[in-house]
Protein backbone atom coordinates (compact mmCIF):
# COMPACT_ATOMS: atom_id res chain seq x y z
CA UNK A 1 0.00 0.00 0.00
CA UNK A 2 1.39 3.37 -0.96
CA UNK A 3 0.49 6.91 0.01
CA UNK A 4 -1.38 9.54 -2.00
CA UNK A 5 1.70 10.51 -3.98
CA UNK A 6 2.25 7.07 -5.46
CA UNK A 7 0.45 4.20 -7.14
CA UNK A 8 -1.61 1.65 -5.30
CA UNK A 9 -4.61 1.47 -3.06
CA UNK A 10 -3.97 4.92 -1.55
CA UNK A 11 -3.19 6.75 -4.81
CA UNK A 12 -5.00 10.02 -5.43
CA UNK A 13 -6.13 11.06 -8.90
CA UNK A 14 -7.37 14.47 -10.03
CA UNK A 15 -9.85 15.89 -12.53
CA UNK A 16 -9.74 19.39 -14.03
CA UNK A 17 -13.06 20.43 -15.56
CA UNK A 18 -12.24 22.76 -18.46
CA UNK A 19 -14.73 21.88 -21.19
CA UNK A 20 -17.16 24.81 -21.23
CA UNK A 21 -17.52 27.43 -23.95
CA UNK A 22 -17.27 30.32 -21.46
CA UNK A 23 -20.02 32.28 -23.18
CA UNK A 24 -20.09 35.07 -20.59
CA UNK A 25 -16.30 35.24 -20.72
CA UNK A 26 -16.31 35.44 -24.50
CA UNK A 27 -14.20 32.32 -25.08
CA UNK A 28 -13.48 28.98 -23.37
CA UNK A 29 -11.99 29.38 -19.92
CA UNK A 30 -9.49 26.66 -20.79
CA UNK A 31 -7.78 29.34 -22.91
CA UNK A 32 -7.33 31.83 -20.06
CA UNK A 33 -3.88 32.79 -18.84
CA UNK A 34 -2.60 34.07 -15.50
CA UNK A 35 -1.00 37.54 -15.11
CA UNK A 36 2.33 36.05 -16.23
CA UNK A 37 0.85 34.67 -19.44
CA UNK A 38 0.85 31.05 -18.28
CA UNK A 39 -2.25 29.09 -19.36
CA UNK A 40 -4.50 28.52 -16.35
CA UNK A 41 -5.07 24.93 -17.38
CA UNK A 42 -1.32 24.35 -17.06
CA UNK A 43 -1.20 26.17 -13.71
CA UNK A 44 -3.97 24.00 -12.28
CA UNK A 45 -2.24 20.79 -13.37
CA UNK A 46 0.98 21.90 -11.65
CA UNK A 47 -0.92 22.68 -8.46
CA UNK A 48 -2.66 19.31 -8.41
CA UNK A 49 0.59 17.42 -8.92
CA UNK A 50 2.25 19.47 -6.17
CA UNK A 51 -0.64 18.72 -3.81
CA UNK A 52 0.02 14.99 -4.00
CA UNK A 53 -2.04 13.76 -6.94
CA UNK A 54 -0.45 10.86 -8.80
CA UNK A 55 -2.35 11.60 -12.02
CA UNK A 56 -4.36 14.45 -13.54
CA UNK A 57 -7.16 14.05 -16.08
CA UNK A 58 -8.04 17.28 -17.90
CA UNK A 59 -11.52 17.30 -19.43
CA UNK A 60 -11.81 19.51 -22.50
CA UNK A 61 -14.65 20.30 -24.89
CA UNK A 62 -14.98 23.68 -26.58
CA UNK A 63 -11.91 24.38 -28.74
CA UNK A 64 -10.36 21.21 -27.35
CA UNK A 65 -7.44 21.09 -29.80
CA UNK A 66 -6.38 24.65 -29.01
CA UNK A 67 -6.80 24.18 -25.26
CA UNK A 68 -4.93 20.89 -25.29
CA UNK A 69 -1.98 22.51 -27.02
CA UNK A 70 -1.54 24.76 -23.98
CA UNK A 71 -0.59 21.81 -21.78
CA UNK A 72 3.14 21.25 -21.71
CA UNK A 73 4.58 17.77 -21.46
CA UNK A 74 5.55 16.56 -18.00
CA UNK A 75 7.92 13.59 -18.26
CA UNK A 76 7.40 11.24 -15.37
CA UNK A 77 3.92 12.52 -14.58
CA UNK A 78 0.64 10.97 -15.62
CA UNK A 79 -1.34 13.78 -17.25
CA UNK A 80 -4.03 12.87 -19.74
CA UNK A 81 -6.53 14.85 -21.79
CA UNK A 82 -10.09 13.64 -22.30
CA UNK A 83 -12.47 15.34 -24.72
CA UNK A 84 -16.08 15.16 -23.57
CA UNK A 85 -18.09 14.72 -26.74
CA UNK A 86 -21.26 15.87 -24.97
CA UNK A 87 -19.59 18.79 -23.15
CA UNK A 88 -22.29 21.23 -24.36
CA UNK A 89 -24.79 19.52 -22.04
CA UNK A 90 -23.01 21.09 -19.07
CA UNK A 91 -20.68 20.33 -16.19
CA UNK A 92 -22.44 17.06 -15.39
CA UNK A 93 -21.45 15.63 -18.75
CA UNK A 94 -17.86 16.81 -18.35
CA UNK A 95 -17.55 15.29 -14.88
CA UNK A 96 -19.04 12.03 -16.15
CA UNK A 97 -16.34 11.85 -18.84
CA UNK A 98 -13.62 12.64 -16.33
CA UNK A 99 -14.72 9.99 -13.87
CA UNK A 100 -14.95 7.38 -16.62
CA UNK A 101 -11.37 8.08 -17.69
CA UNK A 102 -9.70 7.93 -14.27
CA UNK A 103 -6.89 5.45 -13.64
CA UNK A 104 -7.04 3.20 -10.55
CA UNK A 105 -7.00 5.34 -7.40
CA UNK A 106 -8.58 5.54 -3.99
CA UNK A 107 -10.10 8.96 -4.64
CA UNK A 108 -10.23 11.84 -7.10
CA UNK A 109 -9.68 15.52 -6.36
CA UNK A 110 -12.00 17.51 -8.65
CA UNK A 111 -11.52 21.18 -9.43
CA UNK A 112 -12.30 23.78 -12.11
CA UNK A 113 -9.93 25.54 -14.49
CA UNK A 114 -11.12 29.05 -13.59
CA UNK A 115 -10.33 29.31 -9.86
CA UNK A 116 -7.14 31.42 -9.84
CA UNK A 117 -6.62 31.65 -6.09
CA UNK A 118 -7.39 28.02 -5.27
CA UNK A 119 -3.73 27.11 -4.96
CA UNK A 120 -1.62 24.26 -3.65
CA UNK A 121 -2.25 25.23 -0.02
CA UNK A 122 -6.00 24.83 -0.46
CA UNK A 123 -5.65 21.53 -2.30
CA UNK A 124 -3.24 20.15 0.28
CA UNK A 125 -5.59 21.05 3.12
CA UNK A 126 -8.38 19.02 1.53
CA UNK A 127 -6.02 16.13 0.76
CA UNK A 128 -4.60 16.15 4.28
CA UNK A 129 -8.10 15.95 5.76
CA UNK A 130 -8.71 12.86 3.62
CA UNK A 131 -5.40 11.32 4.60
CA UNK A 132 -5.99 12.12 8.26
CA UNK A 133 -9.25 10.21 8.13
CA UNK A 134 -7.53 7.13 6.74
CA UNK A 135 -7.60 7.91 2.99
CA UNK A 136 -10.87 6.00 2.73
CA UNK A 137 -12.41 5.07 -0.62
CA UNK A 138 -15.86 6.07 0.64
CA UNK A 139 -14.77 9.60 1.56
CA UNK A 140 -16.36 12.86 0.46
CA UNK A 141 -14.41 16.01 1.36
CA UNK A 142 -15.04 19.55 0.15
CA UNK A 143 -13.43 22.96 0.52
CA UNK A 144 -15.67 25.74 1.84
CA UNK A 145 -15.26 29.50 1.80
CA UNK A 146 -17.08 31.37 4.58
CA UNK A 147 -19.39 28.38 4.86
CA UNK A 148 -20.14 28.22 1.13
CA UNK A 149 -19.22 24.90 -0.55
CA UNK A 150 -16.68 25.21 -3.34
CA UNK A 151 -13.75 23.42 -4.98
CA UNK A 152 -11.80 21.27 -4.81
CA UNK A 153 -14.04 18.32 -3.99
CA UNK A 154 -12.48 14.99 -3.07
CA UNK A 155 -14.58 12.02 -4.15
CA UNK A 156 -13.70 8.55 -2.92
CA UNK A 157 -13.65 5.71 -5.45
CA UNK A 158 -16.75 4.06 -3.96
CA UNK A 159 -18.77 7.06 -5.16
CA UNK A 160 -17.51 7.22 -8.75
CA UNK A 161 -19.99 4.80 -10.34
CA UNK A 162 -23.12 5.91 -8.42
CA UNK A 163 -22.23 9.56 -9.01
CA UNK A 164 -21.78 8.99 -12.74
CA UNK A 165 -25.26 7.52 -12.91
CA UNK A 166 -26.79 10.73 -11.52
CA UNK A 167 -24.92 13.32 -13.61
CA UNK A 168 -27.17 15.29 -15.92
CA UNK A 169 -26.91 18.70 -17.57
CA UNK A 170 -25.11 21.47 -15.74
CA UNK A 171 -25.79 20.38 -12.16
CA UNK A 172 -22.50 18.58 -11.62
CA UNK A 173 -22.18 16.62 -8.39
CA UNK A 174 -24.19 19.02 -6.22
CA UNK A 175 -27.36 16.92 -6.10
CA UNK A 176 -25.43 13.77 -5.21
CA UNK A 177 -23.38 15.49 -2.52
CA UNK A 178 -26.44 17.14 -0.96
CA UNK A 179 -27.83 13.72 -0.04
CA UNK A 180 -24.68 12.49 1.67
CA UNK A 181 -22.35 13.33 4.52
CA UNK A 182 -19.58 15.53 3.15
CA UNK A 183 -16.68 16.56 5.37
CA UNK A 184 -16.19 20.28 4.95
CA UNK A 185 -12.78 21.91 5.14
CA UNK A 186 -12.73 25.67 5.78
CA UNK A 187 -10.33 27.40 3.39
CA UNK A 188 -11.39 31.06 3.48
CA UNK A 189 -8.12 31.94 5.20
CA UNK A 190 -6.29 30.70 2.11
CA UNK A 191 -8.47 31.78 -0.82
CA UNK A 192 -11.81 33.22 -1.92
CA UNK A 193 -12.69 30.25 -4.12
CA UNK A 194 -14.29 32.60 -6.65
CA UNK A 195 -14.36 31.69 -10.32
CA UNK A 196 -13.64 33.84 -13.35
CA UNK A 197 -17.02 34.39 -14.97
CA UNK A 198 -16.79 37.59 -17.05
CA UNK A 199 -13.97 39.59 -18.65
CA UNK A 200 -14.08 42.17 -15.84
CA UNK A 201 -13.14 39.41 -13.37
CA UNK A 202 -9.71 39.33 -14.99
CA UNK A 203 -8.89 42.89 -13.92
Amino acid sequence: MTDATGNGTKALAAIVLAAGAGRRMGHPKALLTDPHGTPLVDVVVDRLLASGCASVTVVLGAEADRAGSLLRERPGHQVRVVVAGDWAEGMGASLRSGLAALPPAAAALVTLVDLPDVDVAVMRRVVERWQGDGARQDALVRATYDGVPGHPVLIGRDHWAPLQATLRGDSGAQGYLSRRIVHQVSCEDLATGRDLDRPEDLA
